[in-house]
């Protein structure tokens, strides 16, 4: 591997204020200046999305077979096919969160829960994280219970297929993506890095 001699610095924050709040995530405008050793460190203004950390549940019945959801997508216009998952309400842990949204929006429960790894889903504008987690023999006990306007609709589908529901389009959610690719480097037998605690 080749790196150049450009050294990244930190930016240091002098002001930041919430210039929109809203039901989902804030945005925060935020002043920072380079910390090099330049004589006029570069300054700028910046906005920050602001959200709660989500998570997302890549569960697995006894027979293998992925538990899916399907639902209507506001941004894209159109219902996508996903794996179950949602935010971190305040003071939750990430896994209670999976947890909870697993039995939420499927009605499938797991004694199994593996951690397979955080990402930042966009870092150039966002602050939050995404954990992810493989939960195995998978049951399911009662019917969904949805949120507000959340209708979802449970979709199985054999774990071998996941990656051809991703190369033929029918999955095109970047942290779905990232979270199947996390349990196929697991099934690998790659050393996952280990989660990183919540900020």
């Amino acid at each position: 591997m080749t790196t150049e001699d450009e050294v990244v610095h930190p930016w240091l924050e002098s002001s930041r204020e919430t210039a929109f709040r809203s039901r989902v995530f804030d945005v925060a405008k935020v002043e920072r200046t380079e910390a090099s050793s330049e004589p006029q460190p570069r300054r700028g203004e910046f906005y920050v999305l602001e959200a709660p950390d989500w998570v997302n549940v890549v569960a697995l019945t006894p027979e293998r077979d992925l538990v899916l959801v399907e639902q209507w997508r506001h941004g894209v216009q159109r219902p996508t096919l996903e794996i179950p998952g949602g935010m971190v309400d305040p003071g939750e842990d990430p896994l209670e969160a999976a947890q909870r949204e697993l039995r939420e929006e499927t009605g499938y429960v797991s004694t199994r829960w593996t951690p397979l790894g955080v990402i930042d889903p966009n870092p150039a504008i966002q602050a939050n994280r995404c954990f992810t987690f493989l939960a195995e023999e998978a049951r399911r006990v009662e019917a969904p219970r949805f949120d507000g306007h959340e209708r979802c609709r449970l979709v199985l589908a054999s774990a071998a297929d996941a990656g051809a529901l991703v190369a033929s389009g029918r999955i095109t959610h970047a942290l779905v993506v990232v979270a199947l690719h996390f349990a196929h480097l697991r099934e690998e037998g790659y050393a996952l890095p280990p989660p990183r605690p919540p900020r």
